[in-house]
């Protein structure tokens, strides 16, 4: 097992400040956000007083049933969308970030670290085009680092409006031709093994919990292992790789290992804990991953 300190080289646009008391300071581009954080247990590191100086934009949550949905109290010049760029090795992506009403901005900065590893098995695959499905996809920061290292890209999430969005960050970065599906990835990938697709990646990012465009539900524990199993099925048996994360804070890397062995049993892998690092030296957990290449 391989624990990760992440702090995105690539990601000028970005910097963890500080953490703490529930909560964490961040720069996305010129602004800096003040949002929910349940793992940050600890105390901040700079006084109230310097987060409430700094911070452009500070998300309040409607109350305690309720986690993710809540609003935004914004200082006179936070725009309502912004962008940040991400340039590494092959890949120059830009993205378009928006405070929205349940916290999340349209990026998750520890990804970076993924996107490289992503277009480095791409640059191993010598198929022309390779295929590579991305699942519960979000604003498509995988899409675009796939896409952008020469990858047949379909992306899949339930959200249309989030969908747009993935399409308006390809158009910023200068790619094109992505597949769109705004569709249940677990349906999806369903209908996938019975049409007998294959693909030279798989990426996965499942939330929790989540809704598909017909009401399907999505439950984390119920259902990602018959998913894995699926996915499986559908990843070329050589020349592919295999990248999931999770969020749940109720999901080890021990629990995510095991799944991914029952289905890719004697397949060697790299998997842990994803951190982001505030100025204070703190590593931030953000999730596990499980990545492999064969």
């Amino acid at each position: 097992m391989t624990f990760r300190r992440v702090v995105p080289a690539h990601l000028p646009d970005y910097e963890l400040l500080d953490t703490g008391v529930f909560e964490k300071l961040e720069r996305f581009g010129k602004y800096v956000l003040r949002r929910p954080e349940p793992q940050a247990v600890w105390d901040k590191a700079m006084p109230e007083s310097e987060w409430q100086k700094r911070a452009h934009a500070s998300f309040f949550r409607k109350g305690e049933k309720d986690a993710e949905a809540g609003s935004w109290q914004v200082k006179p010049g936070m725009p309502d969308r912004w962008m940040v760029s991400y340039k590494s090795d092959g890949l120059n992506l830009r993205m378009r970030l928006a405070l929205t009403a349940f916290k999340h901005v349209g990026i998750f900065p520890e990804q970076a670290e993924n996107w490289d590893y992503i277009a480095g098995c791409l640059s191993k695959i010598k198929t022309p085009s390779p295929r590579v499905l991305n699942l519960f996809a979000y604003t498509g920061g995988a899409s675009l680092a796939a896409c952008a290292a020469g990858a047949d890209v379909t992306h899949v999430d339930s959200v249309k409006q989030v969908v747009s969005w993935s399409k308006e960050n390809m158009e910023a970065s200068g790619l094109k031709d992505i597949r769109w599906v705004v569709e249940d990835a677990f349906k999806f990938v369903q209908r996938e093994v019975k049409r007998g697709k294959t693909y030279h990646g798989i990426i996965l990012d499942p939330p929790a919990y989540g809704r598909g465009p017909d009401g399907e539900k999505w439950i984390l524990e119920k259902q990602i292992n018959d998913l894995i199993g699926m996915c499986a099925r559908l990843l070329e048996k050589e020349n592919a790789f295999f990248l999931i994360n999770l969020y749940s804070m109720g999901f080890s890397p021990v629990i995510t290992e095991n799944m991914v062995k029952s289905h890719f049993p004697a397949q060697p892998f790299g998997s842990g804990e994803l951190l982001l690092t505030d100025k204070a030296g703190r590593g931030l957990p953000t999730g596990t991953f499980l990545r492999f290449y064969r």
